[in-house]
């Protein structure tokens, strides 16, 4: 019997995994969006193509990862790998057909990092305001 994929449940997975939690995830789908709303999503099977898009762009993963990632067939793979004494270690090779999970959280250093930056320059705009302040 062939399993359906569960797009809200990779949703859940893929959010979970980038630390983001519902709230923050709604904040970024726009203004009729709240935790509630994501928790319900969370839970359909299958999401509409436009809305997947748009989970996409905010949590920087390939719509792929959401409409094929199947946790079952990976746990599956992953359980039945056996490694038989060899005088070389055994290589799996799997190439998903999205971004790995180190892609996924570089990603989201490099925005934190510009976060910070930016943090910076408004604290050093600030400065320099204060200092033309007192000179007047």
């Amino acid at each position: 019997m062939e399993q359906k994929i569960h797009q809200g449940r990779n949703v859940k997975r893929f959010r979970e995994m980038l630390g983001i939690k519902q709230e923050a995830l709604a904040l970024d789908l726009g203004d009729d969006w709240n935790q509630k709303k994501v928790s319900l999503l969370e839970q359909k099977e299958t999401i509409e193509d436009p809305l997947l898009q748009k989970i996409s762009e905010v949590l920087k993963i390939p719509v792929e990862a959401f409409q094929n990632f199947d946790e079952e067939k990976a746990i599956n793979i992953i359980s039945n790998i056996t490694f038989e004494n060899c005088p070389q270690p055994s290589v799996v090779q799997y190439n998903p057909n999205f971004h790995p999970v180190e892609k996924i959280i570089e990603l989201h250093e490099e925005k934190i990092a510009l976060y910070e930056r930016m943090l910076k320059e408004k604290d050093d705009m600030m400065n320099r305001l204060e200092e033309l302040i007192k000179k007047k």
